[in-house]
């Protein structure tokens, strides 16, 4: 991507208002300046993603829903894998970014791939055999609602994966790492800007929902900033038995 594609970008992460007066609304202004943009830049910006898109099984002839999944960009970590789900449904409250998931399924041929505009916290659907959220967790205001209907979607055994932002608590369980307190004011602080919240609370809320098959937590690069790591990570679970 180029220089000036990148100062474009960052600007509107960095000084350009974000208005609206619903969810949905600020999603579409703040994303609409910069779809086309969105992946080149954020490919620098979102660490992990190849990591969770490996760990996790491409059911052969399953259902496969991406919450918050924007441009579709992040199947393509799953390389010939994609084949294998009979469908897979890329859910997101953001048109502009659905526009570039639906041009990138046709270029791609993805006949089984489909992009929705609905809201994670109430899309309905036959149940799933997997579940993902790529920095996609923190953008939804209420993460509990999203991660029960997650929950109420996914078929008993079924595997969620997640990757996003986080910082940990003061206290965190043993065994997690553990923050200082500049990470844990400074990173909520600056991402809150551009309504992205990384939360104490979303790693503890996973561990406890939901069966721990991998884990892992580390910190990532920072375009344009050689010594800054943001803290980020990579969760995949299973729900148990039939009340989950």
């Amino acid at each position: 991507m180029s220089l000036a594609g990148d100062l474009k970008t960052l600007y509107h992460l960095s000084l350009a208002p974000i208005r609206g007066k619903s969810h949905a609304e600020r999603l579409g202004n703040f994303y609409g300046r910069q779809a086309d943009a969105y992946d080149d830049f954020r490919k620098r910006l979102l660490p992990g993603r190849e990591t969770l898109y490996r760990a996790l099984p491409a059911p052969t002839g399953g259902r496969w829903l991406e919450m918050g999944g924007g441009t579709g960009a992040n199947l393509e970590f799953l390389g010939e894998r994609i084949n294998a789900p009979a469908h897979i449904e890329i859910v997101d409250l953001c048109g502009p970014l659905l526009e570039v998931a639906k041009r990138r399924i046709a270029a791609r041929g993805w006949k089984h791939v489909h992009a929705t505009l609905a809201d994670a916290t109430t899309y309905d659907a036959e149940p799933f055999d997997v579940i993902t959220f790529a920095f996609s967790l923190t953008m939804i205001p209420d993460w509990f609602a999203a991660l029960e209907r997650a929950n109420a979607l996914l078929k008993p055994g079924g595997t969620i994966g997640v990757v996003d932002f986080y910082v940990s608590r003061k206290h965190p369980d043993a065994g997690r790492v553990k923050h200082g307190w500049t990470t844990r004011h400074f990173w909520p602080s600056w991402f809150s800007r551009d309504n992205v919240f990384p939360n104490p609370d979303h790693l503890p809320f996973l561990q406890r929902r939901f069966a721990t098959d991998f884990l892992e937590e580390g910190r990532g690069k920072v375009p344009y900033l050689p010594l800054v790591r943001v803290p980020y990570y990579v969760f995949v679970g299973r729900k148990g038995g039939s009340d989950g």
